[in-house]
Parts: structure tokens; C-alpha cells; sequence
């Protein structure tokens, strides 16, 4: 049994320490919004916030996890107010299968609660997501518009 802060709830999930968080949180605390793309951390699909930092959960243990506090895209919004980068990627128009959305979105959360106003190369870095439908330049416009919101 863990004890985990998953958007500011404290939820108990009865997993092995070894399982990785993306399952605890789609399968034990039904958050099926941060997404399984590759299982080896290359695609980002499944990228949620450990103390505001981004990781890719399908390869972190739930056991390193515990009494971190923990962010998935459910949690991102405010309240009924969508986060910046939620309302950019809806004005641009970034998605178009928006399976490997939810997981961007997360790192270019962190990336602009690091670095508000990044540069291109910033987010060249940063943004090692991958987008099997092609929307890197959308998704740069959206980085510069939630920049400046």
C-alpha cells in the first residue's frame, strides 16, 4: 500500500513499490488522462509533475514516489480555469489525434514554470515529447502564446 498526493488529494493505491506510477494512477486511481505511448520514457506520452519537475511516469516506481507531490493533467487546471498552456494549445489548435497531448502539455507547464519567456533553443531542450502527428511548430507557437499570457 502507498500513500501518494495526487493533485492535492491524498489517495492509497495498493501496488508493488515496483509499479510504475503511470499504472497506479490510470488503473488504481482511474486518471486516464496522462497517456502510455513507448514504456521505456522515450516518448513523453505519460509525462506528469513530481514536485513540479516533469517525469515520465511509466518507468517511475510508485515507491519513489511517495510523499511527493504528484500533478497529472487532470490536476492542471485551477479549478474551472484552464492552466495558460491548456488555453493556448485550444486557441492554436495544437492537437490533431491528441494522444501524445497530455503528457506535452505537462512538459511545457514545467517548462515555463522554469523558464517564463524561453527561447526557441529553450524549448528545442525541454520538449523532447514526441508527436507522431507532426504538431512541433503548433506546438511552438502555443509555448510563445502561453508565454505571453
Amino acid at each position: 500500500m502507498a500513500r501518494l498526493t495526487i493533485n492535492g488529494k491524498t489517495r492509497e493505491v495498493n501496488v508493488d513499490p515496483s509499479t510504475p506510477l503511470l499504472w497506479a494512477l490510470r488503473e488504481q486511481v482511474g486518471l486516464t488522462g496522462t497517456k502510455y505511448g513507448c514504456g521505456i520514457a522515450q516518448c513523453g506520452a505519460c509525462t506528469v509533475h513530481i514536485d513540479g519537475k516533469p517525469v515520465r511516469s511509466c518507468i517511475m516506481p510508485v515507491g519513489s514516489v511517495a510523499g511527493k507531490k504528484i500533478t497529472t493533467i487532470e490536476g492542471l487546471a485551477n479549478g474551472g480555469t484552464l492552466h495558460k498552456v491548456q488555453k493556448a494549445w485550444l486557441d492554436l489548435d495544437v492537437p490533431q489525434c491528441g494522444y501524445c497531448q497530455s503528457g506535452m502539455i505537462m512538459a511545457v507547464a514545467a517548462l515555463l514554470a522554469e523558464k517564463p519567456k524561453p527561447t526557441d533553443a529553450d524549448i528545442d531542450k525541454s520538449i523532447t515529447n514526441i508527436c507522431r502527428c507532426g504538431t512541433f511548430q503548433q506546438v511552438r507557437e502555443a509555448v510563445h502564446a502561453a508565454a505571453k499570457a
